[in-house]
């Protein structure tokens, strides 16, 4: 029976399962290593985009031997340091407040890690822009009235500033990797230190800490990667500010200036890229070290409930205002401004002149009913393609032993690595004269997402494909059906909840997308990035809020959605 069964798994499985494998190799290593050695090319070569070169170490010289560049590592390092710092703060706080105390209302709280999904990170920026810009921010100007001040207490536009935004968006990710963890944690050596007569403040330190310390290093260094590439608040903060940090300045001489200088960008990719790899090394040792950290067993257990007493309502104070801090008040200011005819800080007449003009301006603008077709287009196809490739990479690298596999998963989370703004520069230098016409086009848009957020949507689906018992495939197979036959009735069904809730967290990132859209993107395929970014140069404040607030309306339907199927999936 043995011989039979292999000799079936041989005809229906081994061979369309290597041929498709070798195909996926080819795929997932064409989208990843393409752009990366074009742009090493770039760096490397003294022509502009598209221009036949010669080899030259010019551009590094340029970058590298200027002692201004060494000034701006250290301010990227310092920004990005003091941001992961400040969100692994501020996320750990809440986390330990809803998760491990008695606090009121703690479950409420858990919605910080949510709801700044929904909110494009772009207009997270803006809106603390609105509210702390030194001139006619509202909460300046309210203090200043208020108190009879002679200046702004608050200058959003210092490093100060932009450390604080970049740490409230980056604040969510971190709750949600430390809550997993203190979620996880076996309470049994809080209670023997408990018995043994330490109080709260002595478990805290002593146990609590040293065991969440895994966690907590691998979201600050993960968060750290994150604001070293981010250019979402540097494009709206540090610019104005005259602040430089490596994604400002990648900008800067890609685009921003007159002429640009793409090589010179590329140069500064480079460096920005082998920084993230560094860092990204050290947040997989973190997070693949744990073994001596582990206490989850086979035992059941419930994390202990810490009773604050009268300190609850203190707890629950302060959870409170980090949910203003991260949602309340960016929605409210955007929900106000896109009711303004135009922005101004409120006075008694404001209310009277309240308008849905903005709104209606939305569908009557073909600027932006384009920009929203073009994002919808790349939401829903752009999510598809990767969510199809990321289910096929999770079946091969989980439930195969093919050699090889791990090759497979190593190139897949290469562009995890992959700062948004190199990777855009990579892909300017790749396909600019690529034999198929998809430079300028919406096209080069779509291949950019899939390949940046390919890794996304194989953490999702592989949940999923782990449960799926062998078994079932090995009795499709014997009863004569081949591999695609069993991948389309068995394996897929199967994968179905892991592969809508990855579909729908993908597609609510591709309708916002901004870092990589900026470099690409063209007047005929602008998407809604963009267009928020443009808005808010030219001052139409009113227009770019409304825009910003039907996006989070779709986000907040697709994340109820996936919400919802992760729940399906555990029942």
């Amino acid at each position: 029976t043995g011989k039979v069964y292999r000799q079936v798994y041989d005809v229906n499985f081994a061979t369309p399962l290597l041929a498709i494998f070798v195909g996926l190799v080819v795929i997932v290593g064409f989208l990843g290593l393409y752009p990366s050695i074009f742009l090493l090319y770039g760096s490397f070569t003294d022509a502009p985009l598209g221009v036949p070169g010669h080899f030259t170490l010019a551009n590094y010289i340029q970058a590298y031997a200027d002692a201004q560049t060494y000034k701006l590592v250290l301010t990227s390092f310092g920004f990005a340091f003091a941001a992961s710092s400040l969100s692994v703060i501020l996320s750990f706080t809440l986390a330990w407040i809803t998760i491990r105390t008695n606090a009121p209302l703690r479950k409420l709280f858990e919605l910080t890690a949510i709801v700044p999904n929904i909110l494009p990170t772009l207009l997270v920026a803006i809106s603390w822009v609105l509210l702390l810009n030194p001139s006619n921010g509202l909460i300046n100007v309210v203090l200043i009235h208020g108190l009879g001040l002679k200046h702004a207490p608050f200058n959003i536009y210092s490093m100060a500033g932009l450390i604080f935004v970049e740490g409230l968006i980056l604040s969510p990710l971190a709750f949600l990797i430390i809550a997993a963890a203190l979620k996880s944690m076996d309470p049994a050596m809080e209670e023997s230190a408990r018995t043994l007569g330490s109080g709260e403040l002595g478990i805290a330190w002593r146990i609590t800490f040293p065991l969440m310390r895994p966690a907590i290093l691998g979201a600050g260094t993960l968060n750290f990667v994150r604001a070293i590439e981010s250019f979402d608040a540097p494009a709206i903060i540090a610019i104005p500010a005259r602040i430089e940090v490596f994604t400002t300045k990648i900008y800067r001489e890609a685009l921003g200036s007159f002429p640009t200088n793409q090589n010179l960008a590329a140069a500064y990719g480079v460096g920005i890229l082998v920084i993230a790899l560094i860092f990204v090394y050290i947040y997989r040792s973190f997070t693949s070290q744990v073994e001596s950290f582990a206490t989850v067993t086979g035992k059941g257990f419930r994390p202990r409930e810490i009773d604050l007493g009268p300190w609850k309502y203190l707890a629950s104070t302060i959870a409170f205002l980090l949910l203003i801090l991260m949602v309340l008040l960016p929605l409210m200011v955007l929900l106000l401004v896109s009711l303004m005819p135009y922005f101004h800080v409120p006075d008694g007449q404001t209310w009277h002149t309240l308008t849905l003009e903005h709104f209606r301006a939305i569908v009557e603008s073909s600027r932006t009913y384009h920009a929203f077709a073009n994002s919808l287009f790349l939401s829903v196809v752009g999510a598809t393609l990767c969510i199809l490739l990321a289910a096929l990479v999770s079946y091969f690298t989980v439930k195969t032993k093919i050699a090889g596999r791990g090759l497979l998963e190593g190139l897949v989370f290469v562009p995890w690595a992959f700062p948004g703004v190199a990777l855009a520069l990579g892909l300017l230098w790749a396909y600019v004269d690529f034999p198929i016409p998809v430079y300028a086009t919406l096209w080069i848009l779509l291949i950019g997402y899939v390949t940046r957020f390919l890794p996304y949507g194989v953490r999702a689906v592989s949940s999923s494909v782990i449960q799926i018992q062998k078994e079932l495939e090995e009795a499709s197979t014997v009863s004569g059906a081949g591999f695609f036959s069993t991948f389309r009735r068995i394996i897929v069904p199967l994968m179905r909840p892991g592969m809508l809730a990855g579909w729908i967290i993908l597609a609510t990132i591709f309708i916002h997308e901004f870092s990589m859209s900026i470099f690409l993107y063209s007047p005929g395929s602008e998407p809604l990035g963009p267009l928020l970014y443009f808005y808010y140069l030219d001052a139409e404040y009113g227009r770019m809020a409304a825009v910003g607030l039907v996006i989070s309306v779709v986000c907040t339907v697709l994340i109820a959605l996936a919400l919802k199927i992760s729940r399906w999936e555990q029942k």
